[in-house]
């Protein structure tokens, strides 16, 4: 089984000491920046829908993005984002085990790496798969990876002996992967609050969710699908009448606080 998680826009550049592997797609990466880099602040701007400030920021980190980085220079990706996926992930509290075991399995999703293994070597950056970033390949970043990721999954998934993918990641960036490419059966569980009788999806805490997810299957060495409907962190149960096919429902009572309220703790 493996198991698909987003990148973050939030970077946490610690330096853990952590074991660090080369990107599969480190020339395209590479090639994607010097793309990004010739944009000018305004169109960086409108590419991602950035302040001032941030435009700059990220022309300045395509500007330094190196062929072959220095150690200082990058950090391993599921260490180096720090959006809410990755607060339920929680990397750093992982074992060593559980790292060798992910770094088979655990696939990030990436508009400017294609797709990245926990350990995988970044550099710090900002590049939504859904930005219309223009390339010989075509007008936007679902252009330029086309089968590409796909093929990666279905490569993945042979050398470990998976049929299922469980997809974590956003619809942003699972829309990157062609599924008649992939060679995987896909199931993307739905993370549900309950609140007066009605279930519904709020998307700040679904993505701490999917995080949990990816990590309890990592801890459990989870290979059979059906058994993720053990899935019980942060309070959340299988609940089978909400369920669809392919799409199983995890449900939680609602919690006080708002999600603004919950991210300022």
């Amino acid at each position: 089984m493996l198991v698909t998680i987003s990148p973050a826009k939030r970077l946490d550049w610690q330096d853990r000491g952590v074991e660090m592997s080369a990107p599969e797609f480190q020339d395209d990466a590479v090639r994607l920046a010097r793309t990004a880099r010739n944009l000018t602040l305004r169109d960086l701007k409108k590419l991602m829908s950035l302040s001032d400030d941030l435009a700059r920021l990220n022309r300045d980190r395509f500007k330094a993005f190196a062929e072959a980085p220095e150690a200082a220079h990058v950090r391993p990706a599921a260490f180096a984002f720090a959006g809410d996926t990755y607060q339920g992930l929680d990397a750093a509290s992982l074992s060593g085990g559980d790292l060798d075991w992910a770094q088979e399995r655990l696939a990030i999703l990436s508009g400017l790496y294609g797709v990245l293994r926990p350990r995988d070597a970044i550099q710090p950056y900002r590049l939504e798969m859904g930005s219309r970033l223009k390339t010989r390949r075509g007008s936007s970043l679902y252009d330029y990876w086309g089968k590409t990721p796909a093929k990666a999954l279905n490569t993945r998934a042979e050398e470990v002996g998976a049929e299922v993918l469980v997809n974590c990641a956003s619809q942003e960036y699972f829309g990157a992967v062609d599924l008649k490419a992939l060679k995987l059966e896909v199931v993307t569980p739905q993370f549900l609050e309950l609140k007066d009788g009605s279930a519904k999806t709020i998307s700040f805490y679904a993505k701490r969710a999917r995080g949990a997810m990816a990590r309890y299957i990592v801890q459990n060495r989870l290979t059979d699908v059906d058994a993720i409907s053990g899935f019980d962190l942060d309070g959340y149960a299988f609940d089978a009448a909400l369920s669809a096919p392919g799409k199983p429902a995890f449900v939680r009572e609602a919690v006080a606080s708002s999600p603004a309220q919950a991210a300022g703790a």
